[in-house]
């Protein structure tokens, strides 16, 4: 069932990019899928930027009612709640973008772990096989390949520079021996595990596998990286 509605749909589509592009190049299929499916779900991922720059301008509201209410955290989470309807924003709208990337992610794994062939059998009636296609790409890079560590790296990079445009502004550090909050804390300790940390873990995950996800994670990265610059300036 899972493989009906998900693999099945975005292997044809990406088997039907292999056929077009000039020189069948496995790669800038890759690249040309990853535009195609952030189009797709353009409307979720232009939801969660403005979210993300949401949060940011509201940042230090939400510090204050932190601070405020920090006694109380079920009267603190209804005012943030509160906070968050009056500003039409919805908490969630970036988990959403997070979880439909995930099936594409899984196939890119699924095609490239093995040989890419053994996978023709799920192409409709109407998508024919090809007949020619090139794993190196742009001639240089094997897709099928692990420990491809050029790939890893860049993927942790462009991990880290996405998360540092959207992680809100930290909340200063009390001054003059002033007071630090465990909520204060917490929230400096995950905003550094974030932005550091979480990259770096994905340059050894990226490292264990197909260079092909590694590329599908950049590019989608890069995208997702443009998109937000776009809209910050807009702002």
């Amino acid at each position: 069932m899972l493989k009906t509605i998900f693999f099945n749909p975005i292997y044809n589509v990406y088997v039907v990019l292999v056929n077009i592009i000039p020189g069948h190049d496995l790669g800038l299929a890759i690249i040309l899928l990853t535009v195609l499916f952030k189009l797709a779900i353009y409307p979720l991922y232009r939801q969660a930027i403005l979210t993300s720059l949401r949060l940011k301008e509201i940042n230090p509201q939400l510090e204050e009612l932190k601070k405020r209410y920090k006694d109380d955290k079920t009267l603190q989470a209804k005012k943030m709640m509160e906070l968050y309807k009056s500003n039409n924003i919805n908490p969630l709208s970036g988990f959403w973008v997070i979880i439909v990337q995930i099936p594409i992610f899984l196939t890119l794994f699924y095609v490239f772990r093995g040989d890419i062939t053994a996978h023709f059998s799920s192409l409709y009636s109407f998508v024919p096989a090809p007949t020619v296609f090139n794993k190196l790409f742009l001639g240089i890079f094997d897709l099928s390949a692990n420990k491809n560590y050029l790939f890893a790296v860049l993927t942790g990079l462009t991990q880290y520079y996405q998360t540092k445009l959207t992680l809100p502004a930290p909340s200063p550090a009390p001054i003059n021996g002033g007071e630090r909050s465990f909520a204060d804390d917490f929230g400096r300790s995950m905003n550094t595990q974030m932005l550091y940390v979480m990259p770096v873990i994905i340059v050894f995950v990226s490292a264990t596998v197909p260079a092909a996800v590694c590329l599908y994670w950049i590019a989608s990265n890069t995208m997702s990286i443009v998109l937000e610059l776009v809209y910050q300036n807009k702002k």
